[in-house]
Order: C-alpha cells, then sequence, then structure tokens
C-alpha cells in the first residue's frame, strides 16, 4: 500500500532524483505516524509504564528525519504541504481510532487507504507537473480498499459470513468499475474476486495471505503501466 500508489505515479510520470528523498520522507513520516498513534494508545491502556515509552524516541528520530527530507522538499515544491494538508484528516481519524484501540476497524482500514492512493497523484505530480493521473490512483483505491474486508475474512473475521458477503459483493462491484477506467483493469480485479470468493474459510496461513497480496500488488502496478 505504501509502495505501489509512489511508484505507481513515479514510473508513470517522469521520474526525478527528488523522487528519492521523497520516497524517503514518505516512509519515514509513516513510521513516525506510527509510533507517535502507539504511544497515544498504550498510555492511555498500558498499566506498564515502560510500554508507552518505548515508542517516544522511533517517533522523535523518524519525526526528526522526516523533517531533514521533507522541509527542503517542502520548500522546493510548495503545493507538497497542500497535498499535505490533504492527509491530515485521514491521519487524525486514524490516530483517534489508535488511541481508542479500534486500529483493527474496518473504517479505520479504508482511511488509510485514501492517502496512500494519495501518493500516487503527488508523485505524478513531481515528475509531469500536473494532476493527470486520478485513473491509476482511483484504480490503486479500489484495489487497497477491497483488501481491507478480504484479509478480515481471512485473519479475524474468518468465520463471518457477514465479511465475506460484503467482501465478494465489494470485488464483485468493483470488476466493472475498474473497467471503466481501463479495460485491461478488469483482468487483475477478476482475480481478485477469485481469491475473495475461494481462499477464505480455507485456513491459508497468514504469510501465505500476505505473498498474495504482494502478488496482487505487483499486478496491478505492471497493468497500470502497461494501461495507461
Amino acid at each position: 500500500m505504501l509502495a505501489v500508489p509512489f511508484l505507481a505515479g513515479t514510473l508513470l510520470g517522469s521520474p526525478r532524483w527528488a523522487h528519492l528523498p521523497l520516497l524517503a520522507a514518505w516512509l519515514l513520516g509513516y513510521m513516525a505516524t506510527y509510533h507517535a498513534q502507539q504511544w497515544l494508545r498504550l498510555s492511555r491502556l498500558s498499566r506498564n509504564p515502560k510500554a508507552p515509552r518505548r515508542h517516544i524516541r522511533p517517533a522523535l528520530v523518524f519525526g526528526a528525519a522526516f523533517a531533514v527530507l521533507g522541509l527542503p522538499l517542502a520548500y522546493r515544491y510548495p503545493w507538497l504541504l497542500a497535498a499535505c494538508l490533504v492527509a491530515v484528516p485521514f491521519v487524525a481519524a486514524n490516530t483517534w481510532y489508535a488511541r481508542r484501540n479500534k486500529e483493527r476497524a474496518l473504517v479505520n482500514g479504508l482511511l488509510a487507504v485514501v492517502p496512500a492512493c494519495g501518493m500516487l497523484l503527488v508523485t505524478y505530480r513531481l515528475g509531469e507537473g500536473s494532476w493527470g493521473a486520478l485513473g491509476p490512483a482511483l484504480a490503486c483505491l479500489l484495489y487497497f480498499a477491497g483488501t481491507v474486508p478480504y484479509v478480515k475474512t481471512m485473519i479475524r473475521e474468518r468465520n463471518s459470513r457477514t465479511y465475506y458477503r460484503g467482501s465478494v459483493t465489494y470485488h464483485a462491484l468493483a470488476i466493472p468499475a475498474a473497467a471503466l477506467l481501463s479495460p485491461w483493469l478488469a483482468l487483475p480485479f477478476a482475480a481478485y474476486l477469485v481469491r475473495a470468493l475461494v481462499l477464505p474459510g480455507r485456513g491459508v496461513k497468514v504469510p501465505v495471505v500476505g505473498a498474495i497480496e504482494v502478488m496482487g500488488s505487483v499486478a496491478l502496478l505492471v497493468t497500470l503501466l502497461l494501461a495507461f
């Protein structure tokens, strides 16, 4: 989710050296936010004061490194600040869920997908100077939003018929939606529907679930590069 939209926007546009510090800043910002959210969550829930403290130093270190890389980029490309502001409500919502120990909530997962897929627009804009990659960004959003309920049917909600039906219905509807963006996208999205139909309830191990999603992500990236 962090890599595919970033790479798609970069490769669909014109790769620049500035994409490298942007990638580093993107990953560092994610890690800083994660540790800050864990500090908030554990400060509220844990009786062991050492538990939340373990996240303070990583949050500060990653946050400082993010600032070192991000501030020069923002100076060179001021529009990046506007992109950050757009992401703020989603990060704030994720932080709210984390503080209440509800990180696994369906809505929280869907909210996290939006800014990650929005990075496709950012990296494309950095290379091409325009926001002309809405179709690929929507395709990423369709796929990664679908992974949220699907992965739940494989792990935490593997016995829930409601989640299973919801996941299958979503993936069935995603095929024509993706085909409207590009007919080629119907191929990987059909495969995503098959895996959502067949794999839940078969006792697939977590590492295998992850490996399948990596292959699905790579398939999406390749299709985007060929279709757009």
